[in-house]
């Protein structure tokens, strides 16, 4: 007998552990229709990567062109301020459908091909280091805190050539944009205040970048203003999306699989027998076995049929990655971590002409992160496996790491 789903997404036990939840969807009802906020919810892998590769079915245009209120509901009294959101996030070159999303996107590409990504790699050591270094002296050490967080906000803040002293406020102003996938139903007013002090923090960055152009991805996006590719909205509202995009889903990644590997001995046990040459492969497992994004949506751009379902057009969707990535049917033994897994085809970076620009700088302080942590704690520990969630459908981010070196 199938039991009812409940379909609220931001109950404790499934904020806590999603895993259950999203597995019996994807088992029961694997296109479901959410009642609750009136959207459909994909969790098989197959299904997925088809939509991505069918993507001029399903528009990324979700803030433009979805005139329903925000889901969860937000207070009435800030309807205004959706407005906003939905003005700032439109401009976004990832909400735009070919062909100007691939004008858009062209323009920032060349920034970041894996090539150039890969030069990171030595400052991406040397900062990891550093980090270490830092919080051995100070001696309580929260991963987190200490090492998850610095690391690509330095590395983000370098790419986007901002000052070191500057670095605290451009976190603060990420912490205030995460609120986008949040429940709360006063959320919009800190979301708002976040992206309102992005556009004041960037927006001289960019007038100084027209005039003197740097090699800065701010240098890159005010040239696409010049060449009249992007309006200076889009400049500034893409430079808010790079640098939350760019170091928010890598604190996740560094912390949820640091978190992994300590509740997975064996694994931890077998990167440290070889750390050089199981970096690449664990970081991969880490992206599949707790991605650091669980959800996106879109929107249909005409109906459609899926699993004897008719998805109308312009009905909301949400698909799950991190449902995707423990799909039975794509990966043997789903919800086992492990190392060698090989070839590992996770979703973690979504799939099709929307596949993250930053998976391979993600992927480098990945890399670097699981084997400096390998090899100089072998003896690593948590402090603590009570572990707290962010109330997010968009992100999969603890609080706090605390852990204890030995």
């Amino acid at each position: 007998m199938v039991t009812t789903i409940n379909d609220d997404m931001f109950t404790a036990d499934v904020i806590q552990d999603p895993y259950p939840y999203y597995g019996r969807i994807r088992e029961e009802d694997p296109v479901h229709w959410n009642e609750l906020y009136e959207l459909w919810v994909i969790t098989r892998h197959d299904d997925l990567v088809w939509m991505t590769r069918n993507h001029e079915q399903f528009s990324n245009a979700v803030f433009m062109n979805d005139p329903r209120p925000a889901y969860p509901a937000i207070l009435e009294s800030d309807t205004e301020l959706y407005d906003y959101v939905r003005s700032y996030q439109g401009d976004q070159f990832i909400q735009y459908d070919r062909p100007e999303h691939l004008e858009m996107r062209k323009v920032v590409h060349g920034y970041f091909t894996p090539k150039s990504m890969e030069e990171w790699r030595p400052l991406v050591k040397s900062a990891i280091k550093d980090l270490l270094d830092a919080a051995e002296a100070r001696g309580e050490v929260d991963l987190m805190r200490d090492l998850a967080v610095p690391l690509p906000v330095l590395v983000i803040a370098e790419m986007m050539g901002v000052p070191e002293s500057e670095r605290g406020h451009i976190r603060m102003l990420a912490e205030k944009l995460l609120n986008i996938g949040r429940g709360e139903p006063d959320r919009m007013r800190i979301l708002t205040e976040g992206m309102q002090g992005m556009l004041d923090y960037v927006d001289p960055l960019v007038d100084e970048r027209i005039v003197n152009p740097k090699d800065d991805f701010i240098s890159v996006l005010a040239g696409g203003e010049k060449s009249g590719v992007f309006t200076r909205h889009q400049v500034l509202v893409n430079t808010s999306l790079l640098l939350l995009a760019g170091h928010e889903t890598t604190i996740n990644l560094i912390c949820n699989g640091t978190l992994a590997f300590m509740n997975n001995r064996d694994q931890w046990d077998l990167l440290k027998s070889d750390t050089e040459g199981m970096m690449v492969r664990a970081t991969e497992e880490a992206l599949r076995y707790d991605s650091p994004v669980k959800s996106i949506q879109r929107l249909a751009s005409e109906d459609v049929e899926m699993r004897g379902k008719q998805i109308k057009k312009n009905d909301r969707i949400r698909w799950f990655m991190s449902s995707a990535n423990r799909d039975p049917n794509k990966f043997e033994n789903p919800d086992t971590m492990d190392i060698t897994r090989w070839p590992n085809p996770h979703v973690a970076f979504g799939a099709g002409v929307h596949h993250c620009l930053g998976a391979t700088i993600a992927r480098v302080e990945g890399q670097e992160v699981f084997s400096a942590l390998a090899e100089r704690y072998p003896n690593l520990e948590l402090k603590t496996h009570d572990m707290e969630y962010q109330p997010s459908i968009t992100f999969r981010s603890i609080k706090s790491l605390p852990v204890s070196l030995n």
